[in-house]
């Protein structure tokens, strides 16, 4: 049973804790980007890895919820509530300095609460790149991006957060701290506790810190927009495109023109680097290393699919300039669709050679649950699809009001039975509490709970996400 923060508990906090980090303007952690869910509690930012085992020594004492905060750019609610007894909102922002650079280790190690987009500037100062690439880099934050394993536009060549750490410092929930910032490659002495920390969305403790791997930095990059006649002419160009270019492939993203479409109604406007917006695009993006022609590539790319009738259109950036305009458009769709308003958004993930069929099968299921307009855009490369449900032209989301349960059932239920997960990067947070009860494996929720109730006793760790109350 937990116990609300109390003013008595406040007073004892801001005794243990300087003044600096006490939020007074608790509104802007209130909500979140979409602007559908609200949360309550206090605000406190610790500085230290120190006053962070303090502070959750103090909740795990008084049986006090904890609620990590990083940047606040989650879209399932992992981040707020305003359910149960007042918690304690955890931001990580005041700690937010790089710690070490080991350019000749491929190795940067940071606290958690450091933007995104810093530790990408940090590693190129020393000519490294860290691949990890999202829309909200500017403010999603490591402790985050770790917490919730992000994925981004680079998982085919790079893999997600998870496969880009090496080691975590954590405060457990008892206030203890797990000295775990390893930079070893091979370290095989016992269970993976920091796998078991990423992806845990802070149910299991605070990452306060974490070693990062970097890669060398391509010496040639560039990017494509091509446009494939069908779903599955864009997975057989991707693997085309593999046993052409190999590794060299960056990024690989699937869109439908309804996204274009929404681009020129609601902006961000963007000029259209084709004649006409196709029904179906891939772009495209290669790093190479030195001696290597990303254009030369590119294009004998575009010959041969055109050749097997993979591609009908498309067009080579021929400087860094096209290339971010090609990508401007790939990362300004989301914002289109929080400017038109969806029914109900999907963030799925499909083996891969499903992918064209559940496209087809999707459709025709909400043709039959109503009149949508469909957004489906994503990962190609890594089977994750956001395939977002939005109202047909002329209403608006209000029309819809009692639908969106169904929307949201006609999908995942599609997307379970042809084996797939109904989170790829997102995580679970509270918003899909439900769908991990309705499709996750018996066995694996009964052992998600076993290490919860056993790493959490007082279940104070962001109470509410990822696994439903106990009953």
């Amino acid at each position: 049973m937990l116990n609300p923060v109390t003013a008595i508990f406040e007073d004892r906090l801001r005794n243990l804790l300087p003044a600096a980090a006490f939020k007074e303007d608790i509104a802007p952690y209130m909500s979140e980007p979409r602007g559908r869910r609200s949360g309550h509690g206090i605000v406190v930012a610790p500085a230290t890895t120190e006053e962070v085992a303090a502070l959750v020594k103090a909740c795990a004492e008084a049986s006090v919820g904890i609620i990590p905060y990083g940047g606040g750019t989650g879209l399932v609610g992992g981040q707020l509530s305003d359910e149960g007894p007042k918690p304690v909102v955890l931001s990580l922002e005041r700690m937010n300095k790089i710690r070490a650079v080991y350019p000749t280790e491929n190795v940067l190690v940071c606290d958690a609460g450091v933007i995104l987009a810093d530790v990408q500037k940090a590693a190129e100062d020393v000519d490294r790149l860290f691949p990890l690439s999202l829309a909200s880099e500017g403010s999603a934050r490591i402790g985050g991006v770790l917490s919730t394993n992000a994925g981004g536009v680079n998982v085919l060549r790079y893999g997600n957060a998870r496969a880009l750490c090496l080691g975590l410092e954590v405060v457990r929930p008892d206030g203890t701290i797990w000295h775990g910032l390893t930079r070893l490659r091979k370290d095989n002495t016992g269970y993976d506790l920091r796998d078991l920390m990423i992806g845990a969305e802070g149910t299991l403790g605070i990452i306060t810190g974490a070693a990062l791997k970097l890669s060398p930095r391509p010496v040639g990059i560039g990017a494509a927009l091509m446009a494939v006649p069908s779903p599955q002419a864009a997975l057989d160009l991707l693997a085309f495109a593999g046993a052409r270019i190999g590794d060299g492939i960056s990024a690989f993203e699937i869109m439908h023109r309804q996204g274009m479409d929404f681009l020129a109604e609601v902006g961000p406007q963007q000029r259209e680097p084709l004649d006409e917006i196709p029904e179906w695009s891939v772009l495209i993006d290669v790093g190479l290393p030195e001696g290597l022609s990303p254009e030369a590539a590119l294009e004998g790319l575009f010959e041969a699919g055109f050749e097997q009738e993979l591609v009908t259109d498309g067009v080579i950036a021929q400087s860094r300039a096209q290339r971010q305009e090609l990508w401007d458009i790939r990362e300004n769709i989301p914002e289109a669709n929080r400017r038109i308003g969806s029914v109900s958004s999907h963030d799925v993930a499909l083996p891969l050679s499903m992918i064209p069929e559940f496209i087809e099968k999707a459709g025709a299921a909400l043709a039959a649950l109503g009149d949508f307009r469909v957004n489906c855009f994503g990962h190609l490369g890594d089977g994750n699809l956001h395939y977002n449900v939005f109202p047909a032209s002329g209403r608006s989301r209000a029309d819809y009001d009692g639908q969106a349960t169904d929307v949201k059932r006609t999908v995942h239920d599609l997307v379970a039975q042809m084996e797939g997960s109904v989170s790829a990067e997102h995580g679970i947070g509270r918003l899909k509490v439900v769908d991990l009860e309705k499709y996750g494996d018996p066995a694996k929720l009964a052992m998600l709970r076993a290490v919860k109730d056993a790493l959490d006793p007082k279940g104070i760790m962001n109470p509410g996400a990822v696994l439903a109350p106990p009953r």
